[in-house]
């Protein structure tokens, strides 16, 4: 069965995220960024490279890169590592593999051309098939 896309559940401004949590960590990040339609995706038990996903906008090529800073220096500061990071120069989709959580953040633009949430919570016609 494949992952099933859901909205980002995003704790009050006044919350805390809880300790050790990287999703709500990087979902507080992104929503007190302001990022647009927050998806997390759990892929727990039907992808190797990571028990969940998070995709995100910005409004711009400015807004992006900085979502993307702003979410790798909240990774380190919080005791989480240097993360791997590929499409800074140009913002238009910028990865950010924090290991067990991936996030994409795109320009508006970009996330409707490539609908990466289509391809990864949608059941594929070979898996139907196979029932």
């Amino acid at each position: 069965m494949a992952p099933q896309a859901q909205e980002a559940v995003i704790p009050a401004s006044n919350e805390e995220p809880r300790q050790g949590s990287l999703e709500e960590l990087i979902l507080s990040r992104l929503d007190d960024d302001k990022a647009q339609e927050i998806v997390l995706i759990d892929l727990k038990g039907k992808s190797p490279m990571a028990d969940s996903m998070i995709v995100a906008s910005g409004r711009s090529h400015r807004h992006v890169g900085a979502l993307a800073d702003h979410v790798l220096r909240t990774l380190k500061d919080n005791g989480h590592g240097r993360a791997r990071v590929e499409g800074l120069p140009h913002c238009d989709w910028v990865l950010i593999d924090a290991g067990d959580v991936v996030v994409h953040l795109f320009r508006p633009e970009v996330r409707t051309f490539y609908n990466i949430e289509k391809i990864w919570s949608v059941d594929s016609n070979h898996i139907k098939a196979a029932n």
